[in-house]
């Protein structure tokens, strides 16, 4: 039972790093891309926004489709294969309208990209091995994700500097087309949870999944802490790099930071997360990581010092990764099998997706107009968590720890 098990977990290893190491060449570089393709601070936001936008309603159709037909693993490489295909449209758009169109076709390839990959994962980790332990941990494979995505954004970098801006499409469509292939051999293993029905009417196929999920009172409060907290990153996404770029920072070092804050994700999730959310319990963990996040934006906002950014940018393993695992743990206890595929997509694009959409639209007309104090704006957010973050609680967890 252990090689099976070592042997789902190293082609989730690799699925994962493929796959985040094509996100790792693209992201922190695309709003330059568009720039240089003759977008200004508010087109940038648009595109980036409507792209989002369409990730609301890709991810939870993607979800549905997988769980009403059991074939997440088939969902998850189609949709790879067209992410791969569509990064090449890139090559030739110039200008407002064939990138919003451009964005727009790709955000529907991606959106169910990392929720049918965290579904499949998690499905497998909690199969239990021979010895009555979990197969593995969820947080290997995610975190050698975040460290593809480093090696990615080191590698776009430094590539960026030699061949231009251009190169992160094709970087992104090659890592796509090796993924697709470990999307098609990763196993296939359902969620169990407590909340299992095995009636009809909780099948995955009912046009009344969203509704059961969103009936849930704890769900609706983690998708709720999750929009506070990963929305606030939307201006850092939008406008991080233009505004280090402005500052006088090059390429190699602007991808050394955006790569120390993924660095930061590997560390917990590798590390320290596990054990630090098995002290703190999900509740404390999620008010530690909207504290976390406040302290970063008002850093960002006061300064390009190459010595705070450096000093603030691994708060990123708190704002994302340790919130990701908290609520992904709770989410493990709270939804049932039969909409575990839904269940995460609806997290990403309502926790994360919905958020970044309201302000990617704002962040350019604040940044347009307050420039770097528009970050005073996402602390708010991030503040605002701390109190719903500590409701997060099982209902037979104690409040006392």
């Amino acid at each position: 039972m252990r090689s099976v098990s070592d042997a789902a977990l190293a082609k989730f290893l690799f699925l994962f790093a493929f796959l985040y190491g094509a996100f790792g060449v693209h992201s922190p570089f695309f709003p330059s891309f568009l720039s240089a393709r003759g977008l200004g601070p508010e087109a940038i936001g648009f595109v980036l926004a409507a792209g989002t936008a369409i990730r609301l309603v890709a991810a939870p159709v993607a979800g549905q489709i997988a769980d009403r037909l059991e074939a997440s693993r088939t969902v998850l490489a189609l949709s790879i294969s067209a992410a791969a295909l569509v990064a090449l449209g890139y090559l030739t758009a110039w200008g407002f309208w064939p990138l919003l169109l451009m964005g727009l076709v790709s955000a529907a390839a991606l959106a169910p990209l990392a929720p049918l990959a965290d579904a499949l994962a998690l499905g497998a980790a909690k199969r239990l091995d021979a010895t009555g332990c979990r197969a593995f941990d969820y947080g290997w494979v995610r975190g050698a994700g975040s460290a593809a995505f480093i090696a990615g954004s080191v590698l776009s970098g430094q590539v960026i500097g030699r061949f231009g801006l251009t190169a992160i499409v094709v970087l992104q469509a090659g890592l796509f087309a090796v993924a697709c292939l470990f999307a098609f051999r990763v196993p296939e293993q359902r969620l169990p949870t407590a909340y299992d029905n095995p009636s009809p009417s909780s099948s995955a196929g009912s046009t009344h999944g969203i509704r059961r999920l969103l009936a849930i009172p704890l769900y609706r409060r983690i998708v709720l802490a999750a929009a506070l907290v990963f929305g606030s990153h939307a201006m850092h996404d939008g406008f991080a790099v233009i505004r280090w770029r402005e500052a006088g920072i090059g390429p190699e070092l602007i991808s050394l930071l955006w790569s120390e804050s993924v660095a930061a994700e590997v560390v917990v999730f590798f590390f320290i997360g596990p054990r630090l959310l098995d002290r703190l319990g999900p509740a404390r963990a999620a008010a530690l990581c909207a504290a976390a996040g406040a302290l970063r934006w008002v850093v960002m906002s006061q300064t390009a010092w190459v010595p705070a950014l450096m000093f603030v940018q691994p708060l990123h393993g708190l704002t994302f990764a340790f919130l990701h695992l908290a609520c992904l743990r709770l989410l493990s206890e709270i939804v049932p099998s039969s909409l575990a595929a839904t269940a995460l997509s609806v997290y990403g694009t309502l926790g994360a997706g919905m958020a970044s959409v309201l302000l990617t639209l704002a962040s350019g007309p604040l940044y347009g107009r307050l420039g770097p104090m528009g970050f005073l704006v996402m602390a708010a957010l991030c503040a605002v968590a701390v109190p719903v973050a500590l409701t997060l609680r099982l209902p037979a967890e104690p409040r006392n720890r």
